[in-house]
């Protein structure tokens, strides 16, 4: 009998201590990456930032996004290149989408590059759709390039009494 070996992955918050392993896994999947200062901004500012961790790998993936008045705006997701086609980026897209359900939020926003046919091809299955574009957005070598904006609606805005109102994400738990 042939056993094989299932990573044990979790999702919990992002913190300082792990940006230079996010760094990491940033410059080897972008030409244009986020810097260092990008990640601790975001900490700083209380974005939502979460890391999906292999038990023995260490960070595969991350995302990173800022809550609006009834929306949430995904910045950053990323899984490391030798993790990419795995449905990670499922995992982390389909997790930031329930966070902003159970913080009552109506829509997740995101950009994506025009030329980033696979990611447009993951979140259109996640249910995106493509609704704008913003003109030379990205840099690019020798250019910049345009943005594909892309909407998913995460249901109707609850109004909740301050008594009801969550007092903090739900726990982003292991991952199996």
């Amino acid at each position: 009998m042939n056993a094989v070996l299932v990573p044990r992955l979790r999702r919990r918050p992002m913190t300082v201590a792990d940006v230079t392993a996010v760094v990491g896994v940033e410059v080897r999947a972008y030409s244009f990456p986020w810097s260092r200062g990008n990640f601790i901004d975001s900490l700083a500012a209380g974005y939502l930032a979460e890391v999906l961790c292999d038990d023995d790998l260490g960070i595969v993936g991350y995302s990173v996004a800022m809550c609006g008045v009834d929306e949430l705006h995904l910045l950053n997701i990323t899984v490391a290149p030798d993790h990419q086609g795995q449905g990670l980026g499922s995992l982390l897209l389909d997790a930031l989408a329930q966070q902003g359900r159970a913080l009552g939020l109506a829509t997740l926003w995101l950009e994506v590059r025009e030329s980033n046919d696979s990611a447009r091809r993951l979140y259109g299955r996640r249910g995106f759709a493509e609704v704008g574009c913003r003109r030379h957005y990205y840099p690019a070598v020798g250019r910049r390039e345009d943005a594909i904006v892309m909407r998913l609606p995460l249901g109707p805005v609850v109004s909740l009494s301050p008594s009801t109102a969550p007092t903090a994400l739900p726990d982003p738990g292991r991952v199996d």
